[in-house]
């Protein structure tokens, strides 16, 4: 098993930040590893707090009289200089629930009011977004949306086009769109289930939506 020696912070930013990592490997030989992280100091990176918390939370929401479409963005995004299809997402604030993040980031984004459904934590506790470069792990809240459109409360640093997809524009923008890899995978889900939440039904608390 590696060990990790030494931790330097490199950057000191509010929203993500690098740590330079000297590290020894599982043979003993001496090494280097970069880690971005959502974490503003090194004690509380999570490789040191030992503590899987959620930076951030993702909206897995439905919308209309039927259910079904599927609240989607699509934002711009400096990483690609390009528009790319995603859920509606944003970072968890300090002593925030993510339930309340969820409801707080939908209406933020897309003026829309969240109604979050009670499912087994196995389908909504955080999990690692990209490990192999950061720490950061994000929960996912499913629920029902309504209300209208607005942009009001849209931060100037973002760029989002709210769009209701239903199964024939979710197989459009899986065919030749730009989408986040959570995204794409949930909206497997969306296309082969009748319901599309009927996956959520198959844990401890089934039936208590």
């Amino acid at each position: 098993m590696g060990r990790i020696k030494k931790i330097q912070q490199l950057t000191h930013n509010p929203f993500l930040n690098l740590y330079d990592l000297t590290i020894e490997n599982r043979v003993g030989n001496p090494g280097k590893y970069y880690v971005a992280s959502r974490s503003k100091t090194e004690a509380e990176l999570e490789l040191v707090t030992k503590q899987q918390e959620p930076d951030g939370v993702i909206i897995y929401s439905l919308y209309g009289e039927k259910r079904d479409r599927v609240v989607l963005i699509r934002q711009y995004r400096y990483t690609i200089d390009d528009y790319i299809y995603e859920f509606p997402a944003g970072l968890v604030e300090p002593g925030e629930d993510y339930h309340a993040s969820a409801v707080r980031e939908l209406r933020e984004e897309t003026g829309l009011t969240l109604h979050p459904l009670q499912v087994d934590t196995i389908f909504e506790r955080p999990y690692y977004t990209t490990i192999g470069m950061t720490d950061e792990c994000c929960a996912t809240v499913y629920g029902y949306a309504e209300g209208e459109v607005s942009g009001d409360l849209m931060e100037d640093s973002e760029e989002i086009e709210v769009v209701f997809a239903d199964r024939g524009e979710v197989r459009r923008i899986l065919r030749e769109e730009r989408v986040a890899e959570v995204c794409a995978h949930m909206l497997l889900h969306f296309l082969h289930d009748e319901d599309p939440f009927a996956f959520l039904e198959t844990g401890e608390t089934a039936g208590k939506a």
